[in-house]
């Protein structure tokens, strides 16, 4: 992993290859990076929100609903781009030497890219409800995506070595990705899983990064539009986790972990890269 920042331009030019072959050909081109989010919201909200009725006892449940969905989508995508980097790039890994990590390092930086859009959509929808940013917001926001692209990049390098030996992995993670927005605070509250579980695996599911990124972006988005941060909020006004910066250090911990072990993994099978590919 240190040798990529001695390769800043070799991983520059991965990125915008990326970026610019992704949309290539297409009629929309970038439209697709807001149209594909805007569905996955409409379906949630309707569905999950109203015909259901998640919705109920949570304000501004829109903010609420797409701030989960952005994180969860960065996760998503980082982490399958990250998963099928090598194979998909198996030409220049054959013939050209160069410190293999810069291909899922690079997928997860173009993932980011395309998360910068929904990004934009959340921006207005939460100034159209009354959000005002604040340093403290920001700050939230800021470690949220630094979770999420620590935590998806560690699981890129264990899934991605493991994907060019056993093509059975790529299929774990799409597994995997079914259950992210199941794993995580987005379609509904935390407090319901409070009321339902015993202590011990609300703190275990608290632990999870993408549950801990979720609630950062609820923080700097969603939480001054609603009840719980008048100066006196009803009783059952839904508060952020009171443990939440003790949450936080363990999920860093956790993502800085996956990393090390992803990067041992990685290591482990990149000497038969070429004769697997």
């Amino acid at each position: 992993m240190l040798d990529i920042f001695t390769r800043r331009y070799l991983l520059k030019v991965l990125v915008k290859k990326d970026v610019t072959t992704r949309y290539r050909n297409s009629v929309f081109g970038w439209l697709w990076s807001y149209a594909k989010p805007a569905a996955q919201f409409l379906v949630y909200y309707l569905v999950m929100g109203h015909i259901l009725g998640l919705s109920r006892g949570i304000d501004n449940f829109p903010v609420y609903l797409f701030s989960g969905i952005v994180v969860v989508n960065l996760f998503n995508e980082s982490f399958s781009n990250a998963t099928t980097s090598i194979v998909s790039n198996k030409a220049l890994v054959k013939k050209i030497y160069l410190p293999r990590e810069l291909f899922p390092v690079a997928t997860v930086i173009v993932a980011f890219v395309h998360f910068l859009p929904q990004v934009a959509i959340l921006l207005v929808v939460a100034l159209l409800t009354g959000w005002v940013p604040s340093l403290m917001g920001i700050g939230a926001a800021l470690l949220g995506m630094l979770l999420i692209l620590m935590f998806s990049t560690g699981l890129g390098l264990f899934f991605g070595a493991l994907n060019v030996a056993f093509r059975d992995a790529q299929n774990f993670v799409e597994i995997i990705r079914t259950f992210a927005t199941w794993t995580a605070p987005v379609l509904y509250s935390w407090t319901m899983l409070a009321d339902k579980a015993p202590a011990w695996l609300l703190h275990i599911y608290m632990c999870n990064p993408l549950t801990v990124a979720v609630e950062f972006f609820h923080q700097a988005f969603w939480f001054s539009t609603s009840t719980g941060a008048l100066a006196n909020p009803p009783e059952d006004a839904l508060f952020p986790p009171p443990l939440l910066p003790l949450y936080a250090v363990v999920a860093f911990v956790i993502a800085i972990c996956t990393i090390v072990v992803g990067q041992l993994v990685f290591r482990r099978f990149e000497r038969n890269f070429a004769q697997d590919l």
